[in-house]
């Protein structure tokens, strides 16, 4: 047997590679493995991905963050949400400077519980990084979602800053 022929299952392998599993029996007629095909497209199937909410929201704000930047004018009400607690700040992104910040972490006392994951919690947290804003003098900002939907606890803390008197 030479050296391009290998055995495979009693059938002679002619050279597995540029013949795309054609295989010679005994009587030398070229028939399809159909078993080997089937056993090499199993490996090269890709399943689904598996993609994580929060990859697809970070992709959502790198997006968004394309068309929305703060200017010292006008500086960026960014929203940060996670399942306990929800964080705003307002940024200027020219200087590269948090001016204002507040969370339901900030407002806790130490034996309080926990009172962040909900709809009150973020009009709290809206109010009062409204009236923070207005003390340094901010009365413009541009409202940066963070990749979230404008739904529930984002929209009521937007809600909440703008009867506070933020203005976007």
């Amino acid at each position: 047997m030479s050296s391009e022929h290998e055995r495979f299952g009693g059938f002679q392998l002619l050279n597995w590679k540029l013949l795309n599993y054609s295989i010679l029996n005994r009587s030398n007629e070229i028939r399809f493995d159909r078993v080997a095909e089937s056993r090499t497209k199993q490996k090269d199937k890709k399943m689904i991905p598996n993609t994580s909410k929060d990859k697809t929201r970070r992709r959502i704000h790198s997006r968004l963050r394309q068309r929305l930047t703060g200017s010292p004018e006008r500086p960026r009400l960014n929203v940060y949400r996670s399942l306990n607690h929800i964080y705003a700040q307002v940024v200027d992104d020219h200087s590269g400077v948090t001016l204002v910040a507040a969370s339901t972490v900030q407002g806790r006392k130490k034996g309080e519980k926990r009172q962040g994951g909900n709809v009150a919690s973020a009009k709290a947290v809206g109010k009062s990084i409204a009236e923070l804003a207005k003390g340094k003098g901010i009365k413009k900002v541009v409202f940066d979602r963070g990749g979230y939907l404008y739904h529930g606890r984002i929209k009521a803390l937007a809600d909440a800053a703008r009867e506070a008197g933020l203005e976007f």
